[in-house]
């Protein structure tokens, strides 16, 4: 019996090798290069920085070509396409950096040929023995994602044979779902109606699973719209089968798996080894950050100490990545019994419950500094959308379109909202458009562009009370 979930479990892990396997091949493929043109294996200098940039540059065009992304039922040609775009994108920025340093004549181009070769014939075979080596292990059950099929027509009958005949995939469909009373209990194709459409929440409460896969015809446009409006709360990878196999298409733009069309409507940024630098990224911050605002935080704690009986820091239940709750901690900015008669009370401009002392804290962001020990726990980013009280996610999770879908990442203590002047008791629905765009567009760059421009506008900010 082979342990469904140990692959998806290390699927960063496994990121980070195949990241290093194309390092490897791109230096490998220059050394051998040099030796079959040379006849010895002691690099030149000018050749050693020549392979040293070729390997910084694969660490930042490949990621740019999606070859970090899942290719879990792509086809082998698409595989093959993207490792050559993307190799022949460093050579031709190697020589563009050669004739702009005018070194070019230094180098053998014969060299040059052979390791084009030998680095795509390289990258090629580690790509393909991994992949090969993950369709082996996944068709004998390994890394299995369980889906639900919505639609038990002919399209999603469809779906789960292609689905079924493509077992390297490790996709497993384990059930229906259905709106036909008549399909209720049934089993087509050995797989079981379970329910209809609108039981599917609490399907997914009940059951383990990993993805819903809508395979309704055009008709149920209107249900569609119903079902993704049921499943809005929902964080699970959500996918659209577009009934689209009788339409001649041109220049159309597709995710494909296991032969099928996929449209992916609801998916993390945080996946494979974007998690990892994600990760990277706050422990470093937050340690860094910590160690140096450490003097500062010492004169908070007394200042809160002074200026009101109790503690120190203020925990507060919050709501993070997936809708996980967690404790934030804060210098405590009002008294005590603040909130012990009213309950969690909105924010708002001109309110007075804050200290004297506390007041400052607020308008200075200070108060916020003892997050930075949420980010080092694991429970927050550095950089993200600003986590909500579960009482108050409760009220706008329905009165804010897509406000669940902020929750795809962990909750952060600055982000692309706040920087531009949407915090506190503002337009909610503008600060989600903006938590939206950041992950929508996330990447490390944009991360230290928020943080750039936190630190150059400042921590005080009219809206911070």
């Amino acid at each position: 019996m082979f342990p469904g979930g140990l692959l998806k479990q290390h699927s960063s892990t496994l990121t980070a090798i195949t990241r290093l396997a194309d390092v490897v091949a791109v230096v490998l493929g220059g050394y051998l290069a040099f030796g079959l043109r040379f006849g010895e294996w002691q690099l030149l200098p000018h050749y050693q920085i020549a392979i040293l940039l070729a390997a910084l540059l694969t660490t930042v065009v490949f990621p740019r070509f999606g070859m970090y992304h899942s290719w879990r039922g792509k086809s082998r040609l698409n595989q093959l396409h993207r490792i050559t775009i993307s190799w022949l994108t460093i050579l031709l920025l190697l020589i563009v950096i050669a004739f702009l340093t005018k070194t070019s004549a230094t180098f053998s181009r014969q060299w040059a040929i052979i390791w084009a070769a030998t680095g795509w014939g390289l990258l090629l075979t580690f790509r393909m023995a991994l992949a090969q080596t993950l369709r082996i292990m996944r068709k004998q059950g390994w890394n299995q994602r369980h889906i639900v099929i919505v639609g038990a027509g002919n399209l999603g009958r469809d779906v789960a044979r292609r689905i079924r005949e493509a077992a390297w995939t490790g996709l497993d469909v384990v059930g229906f779902v259905d709106d036909d009373q008549r399909l209720r209990g049934t089993t087509i194709d050995g797989i079981k109606v379970k329910c209809g459409s609108r039981e599917l929440t609490a399907l997914l409460e009940k059951e383990d699973i990993d993805e819903v896969w809508l395979a309704l015809p055009f008709p149920a446009e209107q249900r569609i719209r119903e079902i993704l409006h049921e499943l809005r709360h929902s964080t699970l990878t959500i996918r659209f089968v577009p009934d689209i196999f009788g339409f001649r298409l041109i220049n159309h733009s597709v995710a494909e798996i296991a032969g099928l069309p996929i449209l992916n409507l609801t998916e993390s940024p945080m996946q494979g080894m974007n998690r990892i630098i994600k990760e990277v990224e706050d422990k470093v911050l937050a340690l860094l950050i910590l160690i140096l605002a450490s003097p500062v935080m010492i004169w908070c704690a007394i200042g809160v100490k002074l200026s009101s009986p109790g503690p120190i820091f203020y925990r507060q239940e919050r709501v993070s990545w997936n809708g996980t709750p967690f404790q934030m901690l804060k210098f405590r900015s009002m008294p005590v019994e603040a909130e012990r008669e009213t309950g969690a009370v909105w924010a708002k401009a001109g309110e007075s419950r804050a200290t004297r002392f506390g007041a400052m804290l607020r308008r200075t962001s200070l108060d916020e500094l003892p997050q930075f020990i949420n980010v080092l726990k694991g429970e927050m980013s550095v950089v993200g959308p600003r986590p909500e009280r579960p009482v108050f996610v409760e009220k706008f999770k329905d009165e804010i379109p897509l406000y669940m879908q902020k929750h795809l990442v962990k909750a952060g203590i600055t982000g692309w909202a706040q920087v531009n002047g949407w915090r506190g008791d503002t337009d909610l629905k503008k600060r989600i458009e903006y938590d939206l765009y950041y992950i929508e567009n996330w990447s490390l760059w944009f991360d230290l562009k928020i943080i750039i421009l936190t630190l150059a506008r400042g921590f005080m900010h009219e809206n911070a009370y």
